[in-house]
């Protein structure tokens, strides 16, 4: 039969005080049937104390919801919906306690040794039986943990096939059926067994005596019933019903080994299935035939509520004391040892515990304490950079918010996603920090810090912390553009800022179409903008999206490098720079600016582009064009400097002829700068280019390629591939090398 043919048993709802109930009543039956299923691997001390644990941890949590409208009550569903309930979660506890641990695969709870109940210094297990059972716990023991659970739901709870397979399949067993068929081949074995012993089973089901092996005497036992025994006559699983007669179809009850509880014979072969109740029988002095499987799982050997208690290991456990006591003495001597103030071993000296007796620390981790600036400072102020700006944001009140913030930038976890452009300290901050905004944005919550070197950046989602993240930008000397707008979200390749209060006007205009109009940027309430294409996280470079703001005195190009500050974009030379948003300045970026991803995370400031010189080409190719780009940092030093030469044609990008980092080169402090390019005419032939800046009055090559020039510019014929080594002579009579 197939688990998909089966109509699923209508318990219907079951409350957690009548599933609570059922397991008092019924707990030793419930532990018995969890022992019976765990496997035996696990030895008889741990599956005891397993079987208790999984019964007690089978209450349900809250109401378990039943079916809208029950479907009419088969016959082997007679059992009380609380016990059905729990019978069915210490199956499934079960089942899952019986599976191997795997290095890949997440352990469940019921697959490590139990917390409660838990003995100590004692081993727990149930009385020893005979032979009987001991082949009997061996066939078991072969089997998976579903076959043994179909064996003891057929056996122990006198279960039919059909509700075998439903109780099976709600347990979570894969293939119920195969688990029945295991439960099939112990019958089988058994009869086998009986029959070459001479002592055949019983045609009704039962074996040769009515007597179970728990009603038999023995040293210190009686023949009465056990108080196990005589709430058996009650229990649901021996009640009959249609198809519950004695035994499954076409077969009996032969080699099944079924047994009558106390008070009941047998199964009755009536049209109503039911057993015909008697007096207990008296137990007899011996056993008069062999026992059946089934009546042996009756047995004190399967009873772990009746146990033995006998001692453990004496001599290894006086040694783990012993070890433990000496392992807690040397902890505490070097817990003291560390303490030790002054001098000692102590890591801080006389340092206080981080952030206890500390006012200042203290301070700078109070919500309370963050420094709010009111949106009516900035217009009066002398100053205009992140010192006035407002607080907003809809959860600049939500103090625990704020609190994880700065808790997180004090002493960021392991699992905080943290960064900081080069030369920017991440250590927490030196006293209450200004809180420029706190809101939602993106899906994410945002808090933005600024303690007059930094800006900082904490995020987490909106649902718990895990994945938080910490950003770190040095600000320090920030001017009015320079604090113009910073980066408050990043999320799906797109980019959100900030911008300050003063800025009037935030449009979106692409480096690579300098003759397209700037798209205006709508912004929110809070000055936040909407998303835009970021190109620091592009992986070509198709379009370069930057932030044209326009504040009180003009206008202004600003591009996101991956950092929390956007960098300005300035063309001019080193000494007078203007912002680069004239045709001329768009023209030269447009050809230039992917060339900006050499200053990715960099730290950078601001970034300027000039041009040095110009340049007639040979063979009247026309007239190229020099430029030098500057990278300047936050920092002030580790700056980028880019050498490029442009040919004629507009559309072809900028070809990279040297770069170096550190170098004043290109500067206020040295506006100088010398480069040189191998380059092929359009007839094929290949020259040295080289350029120097107006300073320059004598250009001269040597090695692969000799040559040399009166001025600023040089020109020699060459050979594909050639190298050559490049020097300049200035006006004071300096010899220069090129930009290296």
């Amino acid at each position: 039969m197939s688990t998909k043919d089966l109509v699923p048993s209508p318990v219907g709802p079951v409350d957690v005080e009548q599933a609570e109930a059922a397991l008092v009543e019924r707990y030793p039956r419930l532990v018995r049937i969890a022992y019976l299923v765990l496997p035996p691997s696990l030895g008889r001390n741990r599956r005891v104390l397993t079987a208790h644990a999984l019964v007690q941890r089978s209450l349900p949590r809250r109401r378990v919801p039943g079916p809208a409208v029950p479907e009419p009550r088969l016959a082997e569903d007679a059992v009380d919906p609380g016990y059905a309930y729990v019978r069915g979660e210490v199956l499934r506890q079960a089942l899952i306690a019986g599976l191997p641990l795997r290095r890949l695969a997440l352990p469940r709870r019921a697959q490590f040794p139990p917390l409660l109940p838990h003995v100590w210094g004692l081993r727990l297990f149930p009385r020893v039986g005979g032979a009987d059972e001991l082949a009997l716990d061996q066939r078991l023991s072969r089997l998976s943990g579903p076959g043994r659970a179909a064996y003891v739901l057929r056996g122990l709870e006198r279960q039919g096939d059909p509700e075998v397979l439903r109780v099976l399949a709600a347990a979570g067993v894969a293939d119920p059926a195969a688990a029945l068929a295991e439960a099939d081949a112990v019958d089988t074995a058994e009869a086998a067994s009986a029959a070459g012993s001479g002592h055949p089973a019983d045609p009704a089901g039962s074996t040769s005596g009515t007597t179970r092996v728990a009603e038999q005497g023995g040293p210190g036992r009686t023949g009465g019933t056990a108080p196990e025994d005589e709430e058996r006559v009650e229990r649901v699983g021996e009640q009959g019903g249609p198809g519950r007669g004695g035994g499954r179809s076409g077969a009996g009850a032969a080699g099944r080994g079924e047994q009558a509880d106390t008070g009941v014979t047998g199964r009755s072969d009536s049209p109503g299935g039911r057993a015909a109740p008697r007096g207990p029988a008296p137990a007899p002095a011996a056993r008069p035939g062999r026992l059946g499987g089934v009546a042996l799982l009756e047995s004190d050997e399967f009873d772990p509520c009746a146990l033995q208690a006998r001692p453990t290991d004496l001599m290894r456990r006086r040694q783990h004391v012993r070890a433990a006591f000496v392992a807690a003495a040397a902890l505490l001597v070097c817990g003291a040892l560390l303490g030790l103030p002054g001098d000692g071993w102590g890591r801080n000296g006389a340092a206080a515990p981080s952030y206890a007796r500390n006012p200042a620390a203290e301070a700078a981790l109070d919500p309370g304490a963050l420094k709010r600036v009111p949106a009516a400072a900035w217009p009066g102020s002398t100053r205009r950079d992140f010192s006035v700006w407002p607080t907003r944001g809809g959860l600049s009140g939500d103090r625990a918010l704020l609190r994880r913030a700065l808790a997180v930038w004090a002493r960021p976890g392991a699992a905080v996603l943290s960064s900081a452009t080069p030369g920017t300290p991440a250590g927490p901050p030196m006293g209450p920090p200004q809180l420029l905004f706190a809101g939602v944005v993106d899906g994410a919550r945002v808090v933005l810090l600024h303690d007059g070197l930094r800006a900082v950046r904490y995020a987490e989602p909106l649902e718990g912390t895990a994945g938080a993240a910490l950003d770190f930008a040095r600000t320090d000397g920030a001017d009015p553009i320079g604090s113009a707008a910073l980066v408050v979200s990043r999320a799906a390749g797109n980019v959100r800022y900030l911008t300050a209060p003063w800025v009037a006007e935030t449009a979106v205009r692409d480096l690579l179409a300098p003759a397209k109009d700037a798209r205006p940027l709508v912004r929110d309430a809070d000055g936040v903008t909407d998303p835009v294409p970021s190109p620091a996280q592009a992986k070509g470079c198709t379009r370069w999206n930057t932030l044209q703001v326009r504040d009180g005195s003009g206008l202004r190009l600003l591009t996101d490098l991956g950092e929390l500050a956007p960098a300005r974009l300035l063309w001019g030379p080193p000494a007078a720079p203007v912002d680069a948003t004239g045709p001329e300045a768009r023209e030269a970026w447009a050809r230039t600016a992917c060339q900006l991803t050499a200053a990715r995370a960099h730290g950078v400031r601001s970034v300027n582009a000039w041009r040095f010189a110009r340049q007639a080409l040979p063979e009247g190719a026309g007239r190229g064009t020099w430029l030098c780009t500057r990278a300047e940092t936050w920092r002030g030093t580790g700056s980028r400097v880019l050498a490029q030469f442009l040919v004629p044609s507009p559309t072809v990008p900028a070809a990279l002829a040297a770069r170096s980092e550190g170098s004043p080169a290109c500067g206020v402090r040295d506006p100088r700068v010398l480069a040189g390019v191998l380059w092929q005419a359009p007839s094929g032939g290949w020259y040295v280019l080289a350029a120097g800046s107006p300073d320059f009055t004598a250009l001269e090559t040597s090695g692969g390629v000799k040559g040399r020039s009166d001025g600023p510019v040089l020109a020699v014929k060459a050979a594909a591939g050639a190298r050559a080594d490049l020097d300049g002579t200035l006006r004071d009579g300096r010899r220069v090398s090129a930009l290296r």
